[in-house]
């Protein structure tokens, strides 16, 4: 598969930024007292957190990626992907497991979809 039959859904850069921003701040007060230093690993966490997380999909599969962790899932497992109430893309799959799709919004399954060469049925 090329990189043009991949779709990438990403955090907002912001968070990374607003992270790196927090390390920053949080240097001083980790500086004064050695007990103060694992202080640092909170920004340092959702920095790597929101560089690392999304979701990948391709004509074949779905890769969800996740702080430390990641997944594959092919298409014939999935049986629905919906919005949750907060508006947050979920995948429900063959075997009953309900997984949310990092960076995905509900506003973004028509695109998702797009990616399998499926169709979205017509609204009446």
């Amino acid at each position: 598969m090329s990189r043009a039959d991949t779709i990438r859904f990403r955090h907002n850069q912001a968070i990374l930024v607003a992270a790196v921003i927090a390390t920053i701040g949080a240097l001083p007060l980790a500086a004064a007292r050695w007990y103060l230093l694992p202080v640092l690993l909170v920004p340092l966490t959702v920095a790597i957190w929101a560089w690392r997380s999304g979701t990948d999909a391709d004509p074949r599969e779905l890769r969800l990626r996740a702080l430390a962790g990641r997944r594959r899932i092919p298409w014939e497992q999935v049986v629905e992907l919906a919005a949750d109430p907060r508006g947050r893309a979920v995948v429900r799959l063959a075997d009953g497991q309900h997984l949310p799709l990092p960076a995905v919004r509900g506003v973004d399954l028509p695109r998702l979809i797009s990616i399998t060469g499926q169709s979205l049925p017509e609204a009446h």
